[in-house]
């Protein structure tokens, strides 16, 4: 009876982990696809300055995703740092309707993607604690199938509320997003976390504790990071291949779709058959995909290309956190999880600034020719490295 009622709590705060995440992502992808098109025909901003709005405002919160994760381990408030999270993700629609320029949207996006830092490894911990014997995979997995489900709803929504491209419709959008906005951060309340510590517990993170080959991980994700800039830049591709900003909206619904669909049973599939196969086939998706739009122009490849992104995804987004779950000591989950999204976080300011340089001074390809490349690697890479023994450095 005990068993069962533990499993149910497990199912139950994974789900509500998930419902979280759905009605954010319904908010965020309402807005995140119309964002390139809104800056560029009402702001007049260009793919440099998107470049910069995104780098800047990822890189200016990855360094919270780790110290965020350490306080997680230190004081075990994962639920209060969650809910604090969220809720700048509304206050983020706020700042956006209210803006006059692109430094505006800059402040929005550092807001916005503050809460994400804040939240991340709280959240994604909170998820380890609730996979049931080790099934990290199948966890995150469905976590990750509600968040790409949300995302596509909230695509969805954004094609059918764009009527126009004027600013009138841009803002109706931003204030409809608000509404899943408020509904993600009450979800986090229902959320049955451990309750929060008084007296603080010694928290001993260190580099050099942790395993090779989480290290070696860590670091070829870095590298592959320098490749892997904002999705803003592939929607402006498909612009400029000749989608409408509507055809574009879909093109990135399909992305989200197939990612949602694909998550769950591909995180079940890791748990049997092992992380490197998912993620070395993710990473190789990857190169095609990104190859693919910065060499082909034809509107049927992108169909393609974009369902092939949403693969990836499954493969990858969830498969990359089990497998730091998997490796971290149990008492770092938090800050090890911190610790991969704060680098992340930090490849993209370079990432998208060397994507906008690129796109203006080379030419649209030349971004997505170098993120394709840098995929191939990482796919070889992390193959090896996940062959290696387990061992800690000293």
């Amino acid at each position: 009876m005990e068993q069962k009622s533990k499993k149910k709590f497990v199912v139950s705060n994974i789900v509500l982990l998930g419902l979280v995440s759905f009605f954010t992502d319904i908010s965020t992808e309402m807005v995140y696809p119309i964002l390139p098109m809104y800056l560029t025909s009402v702001m007049g901003a260009s793919p440099a300055i998107i470049g910069l709005i995104e780098g800047v405002a990822e890189s200016l919160a990855s360094i919270l995703k780790l110290f965020s994760g350490m306080i997680a381990d230190k004081y075990n408030n994962k639920k209060q740092l969650a809910f604090t999270g969220y809720i700048a993700s509304f206050f983020n629609k706020v700042i956006i309707l209210l803006a006059t320029s692109w430094t505006g949207v800059l402040a929005a996006r550092i807001v916005d993607r503050f809460g994400k830092g804040i939240r991340t490894a709280p959240r994604d911990a909170l998820v380890a604690e609730s996979a049931e014997n080790g099934g990290f995979g199948k966890a995150y997995g469905l976590h990750k199938a509600f968040d790409m489900m949300g995302a596509s709803i909230g695509i969805l929504l954004a094609f059918f509320l764009m009527v126009s491209s004027d600013e009138s419709s841009f803002r109706n959008i931003f204030i409809i997003s608000m509404i899943p906005a408020l509904v993600g951060p009450l979800c986090v309340i229902l959320v049955k976390g451990g309750k929060k510590q008084s007296v603080p517990k010694k928290l001993d993170f260190k580099w050099k504790s942790l395993d090779i080959r989480l290290k070696t991980f860590l670091i070829i994700i870095l590298i592959f990071t320098l490749g892997n800039s904002s999705n803003s830049f592939i929607l402006l591709r498909a612009y400029n291949a000749g989608f409408s900003e509507r055809k574009a909206i879909l093109l990135y619904f399909v992305f989200n779709i197939v990612a949602s669909v694909l998550s769950y049973p591909i995180g079940k599939l890791s748990d049997k058959i092992g992380r490197k196969y998912t993620l070395c086939v993710g990473y190789f998706l990857y190169a095609i995909v990104y190859l693919g739009i910065g060499l082909l122009s034809s509107k049927s490849a992108y169909w393609v290309l974009f369902a092939l992104y949403g693969v990836y995804t499954a493969l990858t987004a969830g498969g990359e956190r089990a497998l730091i779950a998997e490796i971290a000591p149990s008492h770092l989950k938090s800050s090890a999880l911190g610790l991969h999204s704060a680098i992340v976080g930090i490849g993209l300011l370079p990432a998208s600034l060397i994507a906008g340089f690129l796109w203006d001074a080379v030419g649209q390809a030349a971004p997505f020719v170098l993120g394709g490349c840098l995929a191939l690697f990482a796919s070889i890479a992390v193959f090896f490295v996940l062959n290696m023994k387990p061992a800690f450095s000293e």
